[in-house]
C-alpha cells in the first residue's frame, strides 16, 4: 500500500506553501502533511526559512490545533530547520496528543536529542548518504534523490524487512519528472502486497489517482 502525503499542504501556487489554507484543504481531502518547523522569538514556528518578519507568522500551536480538529490521525512529516527544538517539541506533541508523526533532517547530533525524549524520527537515505544514520535507532528512512531515480525495489524491502517505515520523497520536489517514478513505486508496490510506504508529493490529488486506478 501507498500512503500519500502532501508537501507543505495542499496547494496551487507557490506562494500557498505551508499556509493554514494549505494544511486545511489537505486534511480535508485526507493527506497527511510534510512541513517544516523552526524557532522564532522563543516559539516554534511554520516556516521554510528564516522569517523575515514577526507578524502573520503560523505557529506550530496554530497548526497543530488545526490538526486536532480536522485530522483524521493522518500521518505528520516535521522537517526540523533549526537544532535545539526537541523539548519544545515533544511538549507540544504531546499537548495536542499527535501520534502519528515523525521528524527527520535534524544534524547528527541534534537527532540524538530527539532520541533521548523518545520521538519518532527518520533518518536520511539518498545519493549522496547511501548508509542511513544511527539507523538500528530510527523509526524509518526519508528516502530523497536529488538528481537521479537511484532507489531500487530492494532498497525499500531491504528498510520493510527491517521493520523501518518508509518515506519516499516524489522527484519533482528536486523540478524532476515525476510519472517514471511513480510507476516504479505503483510496480513495486503491486508486487509486493504486504509492503506500506509513504510517497511525499507536491501533486497528491493526481499521485492518489495513479497510486488507486
Amino acid at each position: 500500500m501507498i500512503e500519500v502525503i502532501s508537501h507543505r499542504g495542499l496547494w496551487k501556487k507557490l506562494e500557498e506553501q505551508n499556509t493554514i489554507e494549505a494544511f486545511y484543504d489537505s486534511l480535508e481531502a485526507g493527506f497527511g502533511i510534510e512541513t517544516d518547523i523552526r524557532d522564532n522569538c522563543g516559539d516554534l514556528v511554520i516556516s521554510h526559512d528564516i522569517p523575515t518578519q514577526t507578524n502573520n507568522i503560523l505557529t506550530v500551536d496554530d497548526f497543530f490545533n488545526l490538526y486536532q480538529k480536522y485530522g483524521k490521525n493522518q500521518t505528520l512529516a516535521l522537517n526540523i530547520k533549526s537544532d535545539g527544538l526537541s523539548k519544545l517539541l515533544k511538549q507540544k506533541l504531546d499537548t495536542f496528543e499527535i501520534n502519528n508523526y515523525f521528524v527527520f533532517d535534524m544534524s547528527i547530533p541534534d537527532t540524538l536529542s530527539y532520541q533521548k525524549e523518545s520521538l519518532n524520527f527518520f533518518s536520511r537515505q539518498s545519493e549522496y548518504e547511501m548508509t542511513p544514520a544511527l539507523y538500528d535507532k530510527c523509526s524509518g528512512v526519508w528516502i530523497d534523490s536529488f538528481h537521479s531515480a537511484w532507489v531500487k525495489e530492494g532498497v525499500i524491502i531491504k528498510h520493510s524487512e527491517n521493520r523501518k517505515n518508509i518515506c519516499i520523497v516524489s522527484p519533482e520536489l528536486h523540478k524532476r519528472s515525476h510519472l517514471a517514478d511513480w510507476k516504479k513505486y505503483k510496480d513495486i508496490s503491486n508486487n509486493n502486497s504486504e509492503l506500506t510506504f509513504i510517497i511525499c508529493t507536491d501533486f497528491p490529488v493526481e499521485a492518489r489517482s495513479f497510486f488507486e486506478e
